[in-house]
């Protein structure tokens, strides 16, 4: 292989990583209450489309209104 199929492999993993990982980055962008929760389950659920699903819809549900 050339070095630039390794450029593209690296390129394409670290997009991959991203876009797998887009509900944890939502819930800590947002200071989600369960922030570490969407991640394990992101985590651990996320290959299935399921749990990717499911981890994205819990980190974009709305956040209670904080007490003053």
């Amino acid at each position: 292989m050339k070095i630039w199929s390794y450029v593209l492999l690296a390129v394409f993993g670290v997009a991959a990583l991203f876009v797998y990982l887009i509900p944890s980055l939502i819930a800590f962008r947002r200071a989600h209450p369960n922030k570490g929760l969407v991640f394990l389950v992101n985590l651990l659920l996320g290959v299935t489309l399921l749990g990717w699903i499911g981890a994205l819809l819990w980190s974009t549900t709305p956040l209670p209104a904080r007490e003053r």
